[in-house]
């Protein structure tokens, strides 16, 4: 194997066009894209000639694609539903994976890919871009170097006015976000983010008791979910996702943490700035480049295909976040704690 990877892409559609392909050509040397596939052909022979990719490379059947033995992995970007069988037919050809979030619609099909994965020795990355944003490892580096003091509480508030989105966002438009075939419907898709973030920076819970707002929409159970967690480092907080609207006050709550020796607050992912204030009444403003976690994913990926290095979004911490968000639901839907 050279020094880039040789990359066959499935799915030649919104997560490649505006996620994904931006940050590899940032890498350079390090990609070779050597194969595309879409179902809809003419969006991958579009794409391909965008970089001089021969016809032969191009496939409308991901199945066919993956016999090629001149790849080295396949980053795959299909609607959730189509993930877990995508993904398992990607690690038997034994080629190495990005697999968007999240890797399977049930914890018991992430559990399955985890077993394959680790009988074929193959390193397999959950592209959650969210663990590999500046701002996220700003607080994770503040948390672990104590300089803060210990972590006690927090509030985590996020939100999307999705049928407002539905007329102007081409990701809400999507029918497969509109009418989602899988359980959880926008928040296992834009939730998860949230979840693998506060598992990042706190670690396992513990205990949780979860109520919601139900409504009539395909795209999600609840139109506000809200969630009082206890994590085993002993952090307890509470998280709220909204699907049918944003928060309208500027500032927002947006993610707010309190430490024994100062506070820490993230208004948002785009704002550029991680808020510290300490106890003895200063505040500092440490800046972050919005939306970096696209580049972080591809160079860590990189590295741990040809350097060893260890895997940060790795499918075990996925099959945490899977397990959460369904133990919010089922708390939601029973009205009940869920004891870990």
């Amino acid at each position: 194997m050279g020094e880039r990877i040789r990359l066959g892409v499935i799915g030649i559609g919104l997560a490649w066009d505006k996620l994904h392909w931006p940050a590899l050509k940032q890498l350079g040397g390090k990609y070779e894209v050597a194969a595309v596939c879409n179902r809809t052909l003419s969006k991958a022979e579009a794409f391909a000639e965008t970089i001089s990719l021969p016809k032969e490379r191009v496939y409308d059947d991901y199945r066919r694609m993956i016999e090629r033995d001149d790849l080295d992995a396949v980053d795959v970007l299909v609607p959730i539903s189509e993930n877990f069988e995508v993904a398992r037919d990607v690690l038997n050809t034994g080629r190495h994976l990005i697999a968007e979030k999240p890797f399977a619609s049930t914890a018991e099909g992430v559990k399955e890919l985890i077993a394959l994965k680790n009988q074929k020795n193959l390193i397999v990355m959950v592209a959650e871009n969210i663990l590999y944003d500046q701002e996220t490892l700003i607080i994770k580096e503040l948390l672990t170097s104590g300089e803060l003091g210990e972590a006690v509480s927090f509030t985590h508030t996020t939100g999307a006015d999705f049928d407002k989105g539905a007329a102007g966002s081409v990701f809400f438009t999507t029918k497969w976000r509109q009418h989602p075939s899988f359980e959880g419907g926008s928040f296992i898709d834009g939730g998860v983010h949230d979840i693998a973030q506060m598992r990042f920076l706190f670690g396992d819970v513990e205990s949780l008791y979860a109520d919601g707002r139900p409504h009539e929409k395909d795209y999600c159970p609840y139109d506000t979910i809200a969630a009082l967690l206890r994590f085993k480092s002993g952090v307890i907080g509470q998280f709220t996702y909204c699907s049918a609207r944003a928060e309208r006050t500027s500032p927002p709550m947006g993610l707010r943490i309190a430490c024994t020796k100062g506070d820490i607050y993230l208004e948002s992912k785009y704002y550029g700035n991680v808020r510290i204030t300490r106890d003895d009444g200063s505040v500092e403003e440490r800046p972050f480049t919005p939306s970096r976690g696209y580049l972080g994913e591809m160079l860590n990926f990189w590295d741990a295909v040809k350097n060893g290095g260890a895997i940060t979004a790795t499918p075990e911490a996925e099959l945490g976040d899977i397990e959460l968000i369904y133990d919010i639901l089922r708390s939601a839907r029973g009205k009940r704690p869920v004891i870990k």
